[in-house]
């Protein structure tokens, strides 16, 4: 009997939320705010429900906020209501379950205002932060980093510590931080947390920063009893025009202003007393708008002397809407600490993008080099080798759905398909035009022509697409300022492997040596047994078969279209020369020379992509007139040629 009665006193002394087991019982009590809701009387019921911990609340608040919520008239209780054809579909708050066909005279519908669904939505955040489902606190977290709200600042906390998602709760302590920096109750607190802001080169946090610093241009004649950012400079003309703005000083009376003065006061062919016909200099212009003046006719004009006066007498500041100095001191210093970082970060993002064009081009030049170093021809049908291997990754693409798969056979079929076309083209052209530079360049120019016009006639003119494997997609992210695409990184591994594998091809196998032979001196190679022609024949298919794979590996980023090789063989080119012709290594440095010079000069001349390309080749030529054998010179007596 007496543990009863205790149990009783116990529950009696509890709040009526945690004493409530459903919902209906909640709303109950504050059924009077429900049912008719306005935004300064609706916060004890928002408390109530936030304080219940029932799971039925969260969609309780999403349905009231969008206007499913009734009251019955005849006992008071609330529910989730649907129209239907045969009246209202009413849903028990509690227990779902539904009633159909309700005649919709006996509900009312609670319809809160625009105050009030903002103050639902803020209780809401709180359930959703804490939700079981990982997507709701996703969606909360989000709603709350596009709007930061002071008023969030404690269900925020307070959900971090039962966060089981380790990348929500980083993100969820960094909007703390964030809040706390802008909202933060004392100015040691903002302080701490602008401090733990220094290192953060995110978006978010330069903003939060900026919004710290934000700033408003005041004129004063003395110190404002503000905090003063900076007195602002300003030129003459403008500091005078934003005090006649702001302090509703006298405007400049400008020439333009005289002469429509003067013509409106024109009676009988004169101007007070000045006749029209003298008016034929500024003085005698001057002269007469003076008299307009005196007269009441025109504003006064304003004279050097007094703008100066202004200027000595007025003084323009930019104040910061923080009035709190040493919040400001702290969120300049890191804000100029976050600066440094964000330009040490660009500076390694365009190295990186550097690199990867540096990449493109080895790959698109390399062939080129083998074929120019050994043959010395000028092959102009380079760029549409490249073409070649672009079409033949995308034909593959069309047979194998598999991307993954289809990458895998495409890269040695363009090989295998370019390699021949190189060997035919040998063959039957470039073999007979030996020693005849510009007769070679011009027939590899018509080759050239044929083969865009065969790729049109097949595949059309519109752009195909060549798609890389899912696991290609994206970009490999270090900060909000540095990150590569994966296909780069692709192309980039592709370049470093082909190097590796053509090192090896020219230092340790038979094909190698013997090209290294031809290249530095063929009289001697051929007197040593090795052929020439057979050399030179096998050198075009290896660098036209690198060309197609080449291909393939531009297809993933690029458009493949007939003319996608233009846009590589003047890059090829130069890379070659630049590089030092027959040279792998040079090769390799000429692009990434190359490749850094484009990026350099794009970053400082963004807006004009083709002004930026012409200094680049102003350059190259400025550059080959004092070492016109490129970076890395052959060597032997094909140095000489």
């Amino acid at each position: 009997m007496l543990r009863a009665l205790l149990t009783v006193l116990t529950l009696l002394c509890l709040p009526a939320a945690v004493i409530a087991q459903d919902l209906q019982s909640i709303l109950q009590e504050h059924s009077a705010q429900i049912a008719k809701p306005s935004r300064k009387k609706i916060g004890p019921a928002l408390e109530a429900l936030a304080a219940s911990g029932l799971q039925q609340a969260p969609e309780f608040l999403e349905r009231w906020q969008n206007k499913e919520l009734y009251q019955r008239t005849e006992d008071g209780l609330f529910f989730y209501a649907a129209k239907s054809d045969a009246g209202l579909d009413i849903t028990d708050i509690d227990s779902a379950e539904i009633t159909e066909g309700v005649d919709a005279a006996t509900l009312k519908q609670i319809k809160p205002n625009g105050g009030v669904r903002k103050a639902i939505a803020q209780a809401l955040v709180q359930f959703q932060l804490s939700s079981p489902d990982l997507q709701r606190r996703q969606d909360a977290v989000a709603a709350l980093a596009g709007k930061l709200d002071p008023a969030q600042l404690g269900a925020l906390e307070a959900s971090i510590d039962g966060e089981t998602d380790p990348a929500l709760k980083i993100r969820k302590q960094k909007l703390v931080t964030y809040l706390a920096a802008k909202f933060g109750d004392t100015p040691e607190a903002r302080i701490k947390a602008i401090d733990g802001l220094a290192g953060d080169i995110s978006v978010e946090t330069r903003a939060v920063l900026s919004q710290i610093l934000t700033t408003k241009t005041v004129a004063s004649k003395t110190e404002p009893d503000a905090n003063v950012a900076v007195i602002l400079p300003m030129p003459r003309d403008q500091a005078y025009a934003f005090l006649v703005e702001t302090q509703g000083l006298p405007a400049p009376v400008s020439s333009d202003d005289i002469r429509k003065a003067l013509e409106a006061n024109v009676v009988g062919g004169k101007v007070g007393t000045v006749s029209t016909v003298s008016l034929n200099t500024d003085a005698a212009r001057i002269q007469a708008y003076d008299l307009l003046v005196s007269e009441g006719k025109a504003p006064a004009r304003v004279s050097e002397a007094d703008i100066s006066n202004a200027l000595a007498t007025w003084q323009i500041y930019d104040i910061y809407d923080e009035p709190n100095p040493e919040i400001t001191t702290a969120a300049k210093a890191a804000q100029d600490e976050v600066n440094t970082r964000v330009n040490v970060s660009q500076s390694a993002d365009l190295a990186l993008d550097a690199v990867s064009l540096a990449s493109i081009y080895f790959l698109a030049a390399i062939g080129l080099a083998i074929t120019f170093g050994v043959m010395g021809v000028i092959n102009m049908a380079h760029g549409e080798f490249i073409m070649m291997g672009a079409y033949t990754g995308y034909v593959v693409q069309q047979l194998i759905p598999n991307y993954t798969v289809s990458l895998i056979v495409a890269l040695p079929l363009a090989f295998a398909v370019t390699f021949a076309a190189g060997v035919a083209m040998e063959r039957l052209v470039i073999r007979w035009l030996y020693n005849r530079p510009l007769e070679t360049l011009l027939a590899t120019f018509g080759v050239s022509i044929a083969l865009q016009q065969l790729a049109k006639n097949i595949f059309g003119t519109q752009a195909r697409p060549l798609t890389s494997p899912a696991w290609l997609d994206g970009a490999l992210v270090f900060n909000d300022v540095i990150q590569i695409s994966y296909i780069r990184i692709a192309i980039f591994v592709l370049a470093l492997l082909f190097l590796g594998l053509l090192l090896f091809i020219l230092k340790r196998t038979r094909l190698g040596l013997e090209t290294r032979a031809v290249t530095q001196n063929p009289r001697m190679a051929a007197s040593m047994g090795i052929n020439p022609e057979r050399i030179k024949m096998l050198t075009f298919g290896l660098g036209s078969g690198i060309a197609g794979i080449a291909g393939v590996a531009i297809g993933l980023y690029a458009k493949v279209t007939s003319e996608m090789g233009s846009d590589y063989i003047v890059q090829s080119f130069m890379t070659v020369v630049v590089g030092g012709v027959g040279n792998i290594w040079g090769t390799l440095a000429g692009a990434t020379m190359i490749g850094t010079l484009q990026k350099g000069i794009e970053w400082l001349n963004p807006s004009n992509t083709l002004a930026a390309q012409t200094y680049m080749i102003l350059f190259i030529i400025l550059f080959i007139q004092f070492r016109p054998k490129g970076i890395v010179a052959l060597k032997g007596r094909a140095a000489g040629d």
